[in-house]
């Protein structure tokens, strides 16, 4: 096919750009009013287009002809990851100040200006803030967060978002029409779905599979080639995880991990899962889930599954203290019969939300400490299961596993709920780099060992061993 498909279909004119409509309707008035700002900052996720119309711009406000090769003295491309001192920004402020030889306007395109050193920022604050009146900067990101509100303010900041979903399918289909490249509607969807609204992305995986050389691309063979779980499994890994079952998680973990499905594919999986059916069961998986990456991507998805696994349903030994309370209600009717429906409400009380029960020191578990703050907070809950824990018979020590998580159940007034369901029972709040001697959980204690010894993991390939 020659070359690759992204760059083959890479637009040349704003007319070409597609799912940015707004972006380039500002762009086009811009340019038929030549009213041409000195400074622009892109920002979007990666594979949104933005460097493409940042040189598509760059030629047309000089009315350059673009082609992907050409190379014009002024229009200059600055990587801003690999050029980020101070130095650098220092010899551009020397040359802005020569005037353009071909065009009207000198254009700089910084590329990932956000890495930029905050020295080289300074410097470069000094050009923006009276630039020569022929430069043109225009700067991309894609985490605009990290780029100074001073540098921010004096850009017209263009927002780039990823193609949704339809406009991706009609475009990439279009494409491998053209191309003659023969795959069926549901390949395509997984296709255009693996690509994440990205056209670059979405392209390079319909080149590579297209050069497989099958006569015919089905889902079947988009999964088997680029190693996907199957759907049933991240359903049933997510089912295993609001159940609590620790076993199967890890078997189907295992299965996977045999199956050379990377860690990464499979969280970015059950994250679209959660996405599609937001419960609140597994919402809490998010943010640990976009964790998962190297080095030890594995273990640390394992780690995810099994230590946030929803307490309710690892609670076994939960009803343990009502058998202790039981026999109270049932001794008063043998002496005092008449009093007997009234005792019988009592026995229940504790079952129901709005009567949370005091933990004493002897009776102490966790999961009825929890049960009973539930009953009272569910969100001060939800905190507590994110920590470990060690009793001692007089006092429970608390181990937050991050510094947010000590801070809310401190704060005075939820740390008063927490007491208020102790009875004799001395509450400490550790300190988060406080490690806990005894793990409850041996799966997690054998993940701890397996992330803490990287000679084990190393001789493993950096797999877990089952």
């Amino acid at each position: 096919m020659g070359k690759v498909l992204y760059r083959k279909y890479r637009p040349k004119s704003l007319a070409d750009v597609i799912g940015e409509d707004q972006v380039v309707s500002t762009l086009k008035k811009s340019l038929e009013s030549k009213n041409i700002s000195h400074a622009y900052l892109f920002v979007g996720p990666r594979g949104c287009g933005k460097t493409s119309v940042a040189r598509i711009f760059a030629h047309e406000i000089n009315n350059f002809k673009y082609e992907l090769e050409d190379n014009y003295v002024d229009i200059i491309e600055i990587d801003g990851a690999s050029n980020r001192g101070i130095d650098n920004i220092r010899e551009l402020r020397e040359k802005v100040a020569i005037a353009p030889t071909e065009g009207k306007y000198k254009v700089y395109i910084i590329d990932e200006v956000h890495m930029l050193t905050k020295e080289a920022f300074n410097a470069l604050l000094k050009t923006l803030e009276e630039p020569p009146k022929h430069a043109v900067f225009i700067m991309a990101t894609t985490d605009a967060y990290k780029v100074p509100v001073t540098i921010t303010s004096r850009a017209q900041v263009f927002t780039f978002n990823l193609a949704d979903f339809k406009v991706m399918f009609d475009y990439v289909k279009k494409i491998a029409a053209k191309e003659k490249i023969n795959i069926d509607d549901d390949a395509l969807t997984l296709l255009v779905k693996r690509g994440g609204g990205s056209f670059r992305d979405t392209l390079s995986l319909l080149d590579q599979i297209a050069n497989f050389g099958t006569e015919k691309i089905t889902k079947d063979f988009i999964v088997q080639t680029f190693g996907l779980p199957e759907e049933e499994l991240i359903t049933k890994l997510l089912a295993s995880y609001t159940a609590g079952d620790l076993a199967q998680i890890s078997d189907i973990l295992k299965n996977l991990f045999n199956a050379n499905v990377k860690a990464e594919t499979i969280a970015e999986e059950l994250i679209d899962a959660i996405l599609k059916n937001p419960e609140p069961s597994v919402l809490k998986l998010l943010d640990h889930l976009t964790n998962v990456k190297s080095p030890f991507a594995e273990a640390k998805l394992l780690v995810a599954l099994t230590t946030l696994v929803p307490a309710p349903t690892t609670r076994p030994a939960a009803p343990a203290p009502a058998p202790a309370r039981v026999p109270t209600p049932k001794v008063t009717p043998l002496s005092t019969p008449v009093a007997a429906p009234k005792e019988a409400p009592k026995a229940e009380a504790p079952t129901e939300p709005a009567a949370a029960p005091t933990i004493k020191a002897a009776d102490f578990n966790w999961d009825g400490f929890i049960d009973a703050v539930e009953a009272k907070n569910n969100a001060i809950s939800a905190q507590l299961k994110k920590t470990e824990h060690q009793f001692d018979g007089s006092s429970l020590h608390i181990y937050p596993l991050k510094r947010i998580i000590k801070t809310i159940i401190e704060r005075p007034n939820n740390r008063a709920i927490i007491v208020s369901v102790l009875e004799g029972v001395k509450l400490e709040i550790h300190d988060v780099d406080e490690r806990l001697e005894h793990n409850e959980n041996p799966l997690v204690a054998k993940i701890s060992g397996i992330m803490g010894g990287a000679e084990e993991v190393e001789k493993n390939g950096g797999k877990i061993p089952f």
